[in-house]
């Protein structure tokens, strides 16, 4: 399991509980991120090369069931610079994915609804079977924050 974004390390908390000590959790956040058992944290930027090396290197051959992105950029309040950030992102761990994933593995990914979502669904719809849009009941009802979870 790779958890994308992992900071403060909630995800990682539980995801290191289910992979266990026989499942592989690798975390990483440009955050720093307090140890968890069962989790290895790489720190740093996603966007940048050596992380994703970084992060594929501990991948190895292993496989990778399930990617989890709670990424997000510093949000500036704007949506014309938001939306574009976080569509980068979401399209950075979509990649991920797809190179990571068997068949039936799942992505699960924080998206803001806006501009340039329905397009990378659609995107999307070619390479995963299934796609389902969750809006967690902890999130403000305002809020463009949604998760997908997209089934390869």
């Amino acid at each position: 399991m790779v958890d994308l974004g992992s900071a403060p390390g909630s995800w990682s908390q539980v995801a290191g509980q289910l992979v266990g000590d026989d499942g592989i959790l690798i975390a990483s956040d440009i955050l720093a991120m307090d140890a968890l058992p069962n989790v290895t944290f790489i720190q740093g930027d996603f966007r940048e090369a050596e992380v994703f090396d970084a992060i594929m290197a501990e991948v190895g051959d292993k496989q990778v069931d399930v990617v989890l992105s709670d990424m997000a950029p510093n949000t500036a309040g704007n949506s014309a610079i938001d939306q574009p950030r976080m569509m980068y992102l979401c399209e950075l761990a979509v990649d991920f994915a797809l190179s990571t994933l068997p068949k039936g593995g799942a992505l699960i990914m924080k998206v803001f609804q806006g501009e340039g979502t329905q397009e990378l669904r659609k995107q999307m719809q070619q390479d995963f079977s299934k796609i389902r849009s969750i809006k967690p009941s902890a999130s403000r009802p305002r809020s463009k924050e949604m998760f997908w979870v997209a089934i390869k």
